[in-house]
C-alpha cells in the first residue's frame, strides 16, 4: 500500500460486511463509528490529520458522513474513486437509477439471471421470484436466502474468459450489476458484452461535491502537496 511505502501513519477502515477482510500493512479497524458525530470523534481522539474515502461508490452512507464530520473539523478529505463503466455500441444496457428500479426491470416471463449486486441488497430481488437466480458471494450466505439461487462464493478479481464461461454453463440471460467502475469487476460487463447479453446498471447514488482523485499517484501527491 502506497501510504505504508511512503513511510506515512494511518489507519485502513472497513466497514465489517466480509467476514475476512484482507490484511493491510498498516493499523486496520473493522466496524461502524456511529454517524457523523461518532466519526468527528474518532478523528479527533486518533489525531488524523487527512482523510482518503476509499469506499465503494455505492457506500453513499459512509461518504456523506465523511464529508459532514472533515467539513464540521476541517480536516482535508480526498476521495479515490475508480471512473464509473461506460456502455459501448457492442453493450445493451438498461440504465436504472437504483435497486427498486432493478427489481422493476425485471418484471416478466421467467430467465436465468446473474445478481451481481453482492449480498446487501438481495432480499429486493424477492418481489421477482419467477427468475433463476445466480450469486456471486464473497462469503458464505449466514442464513437462508429470500429466492432460490445457486450461489458460487468468490472473491475478485475475475477475468473475462471465466466469466464468459460462468454466464453459458448457468444460462445466462440478464446481468444485473452495480456500475462500480475499475477493472476488478468489469469482466462480467465484457463477458456480456462478447455473449450479446442485455444488462441491468446501476448507477451509482448521489453524494455531495468531493475533492476526487482517479489514481492512487493523484492522492498521494495530494498527501504530499
Amino acid at each position: 500500500m502506497a501510504i505504508a511505502k511512503a513511510g506515512l501513519a494511518g489507519v485502513y477502515s472497513y466497514a465489517g460486511r466480509t467476514e475476512a477482510p484482507m490484511g493491510q500493512p498498516i493499523h486496520m479497524r473493522v466496524g461502524g463509528f456511529g454517524g457523523v458525530e461518532g466519526l468527528r470523534a474518532y478523528l479527533a481522539a486518533e489525531g488524523i490529520t487527512h482523510v482518503i474515502d476509499a469506499t465503494h461508490p455505492f457506500a453513499a452512507q459512509m461518504t456523506t458522513n465523511a464529508i459532514a464530520a472533515c467539513t464540521a473539523t476541517e480536516i482535508p478529505l480526498i476521495a479515490l474513486e475508480r471512473a464509473p463503466w461506460v456502455a459501448g455500441e457492442d453493450d445493451h444496457w438498461t440504465r436504472v437509477p437504483d435497486i427498486p428500479a432493478a427489481v422493476a426491470a425485471l418484471a416478466g416471463p421467467p430467465k436465468g439471471v446473474f445478481l451481481a449486486i453482492g449480498r446487501q441488497h438481495i432480499d429486493a430481488f424477492a418481489a421477482q421470484p419467477q427468475h433463476r437466480y445466480l450469486l456471486r458471494l464473497v462469503d458464505e450466505p449466514t442464513g437462508p436466502l429470500p429466492f432460490p439461487a445457486e450461489v458460487i462464493v468468490a472473491r475478485g478479481p475475475f477475468d473475462v474468459a471465466s466469466d464468459t464461461a460462468l454466464l453459458q454453463t448457468h444460462g445466462t440471460e440478464v446481468v444485473v450489476a452495480k456500475n462500480a467502475g475499475g477493472k476488478g469487476a468489469v469482466a462480467k460487463i465484457a463477458a456480456a458484452r462478447a455473449l450479446g447479453l442485455p444488462v441491468v446498471m446501476i448507477d451509482r447514488p448521489q453524494v455531495p461535491d468531493r475533492r476526487v482523485a482517479r489514481t492512487v499517484t493523484e492522492v498521494m501527491a495530494w498527501l504530499n502537496g
